[in-house]
């Protein structure tokens, strides 16, 4: 059996990060990941799986060697974010009021994925198992023995970064504590009347908020495949929330039909649009009881899922990997036994109360905008409208949660 410092399950955006911050402190770590992902080309469609990346992990990407080779495939930057229910109460925060020149780039999670196995497979202390998945885990006093359909290993860490039905928490006996929203998200991808646009924004409707993400827009070839210099005006990704039944009545329409659909429901300044792709998913939210059994660790969405309403999933996710390292290379240089439980307990300590804050205020806003009571319309609104208009919060509150969303 070979012996790892650390085994990652799960080669993901969050696994894969994991496993080359990890490798950059001089552990020798194994991923075990089912599916490799799909190779680029600048003449693919977009996908409909996009994430809203904020400064903080852009900082994380660039730091693992990712970024540069996101930014030569495709991206879309933005610098302003909107939000409202009424239009007398719009809002937006701006990148220059926190001396930024960006807010965030909305990137596929493929290309994020992809970038991140480029930089894995040239890491000779990185080892990948794919096509490979686990079958067993079981623990010992100072290490874990992993049964793979194909092999077995050994490792003093196991990172459980294996998606919201983790193998890996179920395995360790780790509980989970949730509920699900009764509403479901449906992703929309559109050609759009306007050019790219440097803003994301997001409505409020009684039935659930509707979202506006630009994207980044493909290369398109003529009938030789050479490239064009014809672009289209614009891409953008809509998100509708809706309860299950109106999401299921949407996905059956012809893209033809969901585009009426579109221009009946979304605000006028979305303008024309011409809908390309089409996906749906129910809206949960679960928290692992605890990230830690022994030595087994929870990442990303296997620790925790949240509304995807700010678009802030993936950014927790790499806040933990950020917080691993930073445990783990402290250990390392204090000559601690790095993978003592003890030690690892330590990363549970700097996320859990910070995906709680995150998960409940995407709760609180979630509730809130959807509360039918005048005199609840009317404060939320109010609130928005002194966010805008009040110096004192303008200049405090606003920026302040403008800064904290960004992870700066």
């Amino acid at each position: 059996m070979e012996h790892f410092d650390c085994v990652v399950i799960g080669g993901g955006m969050v696994g894969a990060a994991s496993a080359l911050t990890l490798a950059q402190l001089g552990l020798r770590v194994a991923v075990v990941e089912k599916y490799q992902p799909k190779a680029f080309s600048p003449t693919q469609s977009v996908d409909l799986r996009v994430s809203a990346i904020s400064l903080a992990s852009e900082n994380l990407l660039t730091q693992l060697g990712a970024w540069s080779q996101i930014a030569q495939w495709r991206l879309c930057p933005y610098k302003r974010l909107a939000v409202w229910e009424c239009e007398n109460a719009y809002t937006e925060f701006n990148a220059l009021n926190i001396e930024q020149t960006h807010l965030g780039h909305i990137v596929e999670n493929r290309l994020i994925q992809l970038a991140l196995w480029q930089q894995m497979t040239s890491n000779h202390n990185i080892q990948l198992y794919c096509p490979e998945s686990l079958t067993s885990l079981t623990q010992q006093s100072d290490k874990a023995t992993l049964v793979l359909e194909q092999s077995t290993i050994t490792a003093n860490l196991v990172i459980g970064a294996d998606g919201a039905q983790s193998k890996v928490r179920q395995m360790s006996g780790i509980g989970l504590t949730g509920w699900d929203y009764q509403q479901s998200a449906m992703l929309i991808n559109v050609e759009t009347q306007h050019p790219q646009q440097d803003i994301t924004w997001q409505q409020y409707l009684p039935a659930g908020p509707v979202a506006f993400l630009p994207l980044s827009t493909p290369t398109t070839c003529d009938d030789k495949g050479e490239v064009s210099n014809q672009q289209m005006s614009g891409q953008a990704s809509l998100v509708w929330y809706h309860n299950r039944d109106e999401i299921k009545r949407l996905s059956a329409l012809s893209n033809k039909q969901l585009t009426q659909e579109i221009l009946n429901t979304f605000p006028e300044r979305l303008g024309n649009v011409n809908v390309i792709d089409k996906g749906a998913f129910a809206l949960t939210r679960r928290h692992a009881n605890t990230y830690q059994n022994k030595q087994v660790l929870l990442l990303g969405d296997a620790a925790h899922t949240i509304n995807p309403m700010a678009g802030q999933g993936v950014n927790l996710g790499f806040k933990d990997v950020k917080a691993l390292h930073e445990v783990i290379a402290s250990a390392i240089a204090h000559n601690e036994c790095w993978y003592a439980p003890e030690v690892l307990a330590r990363y549970e300590t700097l996320r859990r109360n910070d995906n709680l804050l995150m998960m409940s205020t995407m709760d609180a806003l979630y509730t809130g905008f959807k509360h039918p009571s005048p005199l609840i319309k009317a404060a939320r609104n109010l609130a928005l409208l002194a966010i805008n208009k009040v110096p004192v919060i303008n200049s405090t509150v606003k920026n302040k949660a403008l800064a904290y969303a960004c992870g700066i």
